[in-house]
């Protein structure tokens, strides 16, 4: 056996298998180490494509030398295992590090607490739509090094949703284009419990930019601005902020019935009833977009079309049917407290609200007060409810606690009338009762339909 590879992956899930397939490609040897039983689907992936594996263990990858260690995202450096390796004097990188390694196209990059992925999905149609030759991945889809390894021409540019996770061990990794949405708490277990961590960790998107490249950020988010301040010393792109107020330079903003793009050849302004997505935030996420698309030239008249036509993703505020008069909405994709209010403040009608799952240390504040305008009744879904409970009820005239998405769905139906909103807007993970929040999702939409 072996006692060195050019390439060791840690984790076998979506970015692991990518860096194994594009080591392969590359023609590298390559060891992929999982504590966990690797999926049948996976095995057979990694034998394809020539990678030799472990499952359940990570037994060989203590012994083996290596030229570079690829970690999954889900791994923090903190690890006994990744301090090991490190200890070993083996450099540590993540996916997204090494897959731009293979490539010279230009990367834009997208990261933010709320609304990444749809902006992704939103920049990549406004690139392809324009004739931009382009591909999409990261966080969203399949990993950045997967697309390498499986495309047969290479692209010009790439689009890539990117996390804080991904973010960490990236220290080479230049984003031409990089849009910040904006940064509030989550994920702060990862970061001993220090919102300054995590947002920095944010930040790091920027850290390799040169005074050509672009960074795009929220001028209204508190969290973001107060990131870039801390981390000025990173900050070698073109700043172009966007908000709710006239922003000077290359730039966008809104009035209360147009949005504003301006650059130094110049000023493109959109209807905001044009818009394909609705909702405050997805002003946001347009505005922020349309600054990409400029940034690349695309011409206003594209912009324009592209944002008024774009499809939104599944899971996010995703219009499932109307029965009985009322509108049923899966936003399984809001895992956090700011997602939920941006989805409850989308909609005038009364909302019945389901809610729960894996608390991930939320506070329900925040929502109280939208929740007391807008929410007739709370439905709450999950197996332990006691939080929620303490936070809403008595705040809206129904409550009930259900233990299945069908159940919750059944109850959604007999509670509302013509004019509700049925809306799940989690607020919290799906580990308890579902296998992720495309599971949680689908079973939403599956109960609907079967009303």
């Amino acid at each position: 056996m072996s006692t060195a590879v050019n390439i060791l992956v840690l984790g076998a899930g979506e970015s692991g298998l990518g860096a194994a397939m594009l080591a392969r490609k590359k023609g590298l040897s390559c060891l992929v180490s999982d504590s966990k039983p690797i999926s049948v689907e996976s095995k057979n992936t990694l034998l394809e494509w020539g990678a030799e594996f472990e499952e359940q263990s990570h037994r060989r990858a203590l012994s083996l030398q290596a030229d570079v260690v690829v970690k999954s995202p889900g791994i923090p450096n903190e690890s006994p295992l990744v301090q090991e390796l490190l200890n070993k004097g083996l450099p540590v990188i993540s996916e997204i590090e090494f897959a731009a390694r293979f490539t010279s196209a230009k990367l834009t990059g997208i990261t933010g607490t709320n609304g990444k992925t749809t902006t992704t999905n939103l920049v990549h149609h406004l690139y392809k739509r324009a004739g931009l030759n382009v591909g999409m991945g990261g966080n969203v889809g399949v990993s950045f090094a997967r697309l390498l390894a499986e495309e047969v021409q290479p692209k010009d540019h790439y689009v890539l949703e990117v996390s804080s996770f991904q973010l960490d061990n990236t220290p080479t990794t230049r984003f031409h284009t990089a849009i910040v949405l904006n940064i509030t708490p989550d994920h702060l277990d990862r970061y001993q419990y220090r919102f300054e961590g995590y947002a920095d960790a944010k930040i790091k998107l920027l850290a390799n930019q040169q005074a050509n490249d672009h960074y795009i950020f929220c001028a209204d988010d508190a969290g973001t601005t107060d990131a870039l301040l801390r981390n000025k010393h990173l900050l070698h792109g073109q700043a172009h902020p966007f908000g709710f107020q006239y922003q000077p330079g290359f730039s966008a903003w809104t009035d209360s019935t147009n949005m504003y793009i301006k650059d130094k050849h110049l000023t493109l302004d959109m209807l905001i009833s044009d818009l394909a997505l609705p909702g405050q935030h997805n002003v946001y996420n347009s505005m922020a977009a349309a600054i990409a698309a400029r940034v690349q030239e695309i011409k206003k008249e594209d912009i324009r079309e592209a944002l008024s036509d774009f499809q939104n993703i599944e899971h996010r505020m995703e219009y499932v049917l109307k029965i009985k008069g009322m509108d049923f909405i899966n936003d399984s994709k809001a895992t956090n407290i700011n997602a939920a209010w941006y989805a409850l403040d989308c909609y005038d009608g009364p909302v019945i609200w389901i809610v729960g799952g894996v608390d991930k240390g939320n506070d329900y504040e925040a929502l109280k007060d939208l929740v007391q305008q807008k929410v007739k009744a709370v439905i709450c879904l999950g197996t332990e409810n006691d939080k929620i409970r303490s936070a809403f009820q008595g705040v809206v005239p129904e409550w009930l606690e259900t233990q299945s998405m069908e159940e919750a769905v059944r109850a959604a139906y007999y509670l509302g009338k013509a004019g509700d909103t049925v809306l799940l807007s989690p607020a919290c993970a799906s580990f308890d009762l579902f296998e992720n929040y495309e599971d949680r999702g689908r079973q939403f939409k599956s109960a609907v339909r079967n009303l």
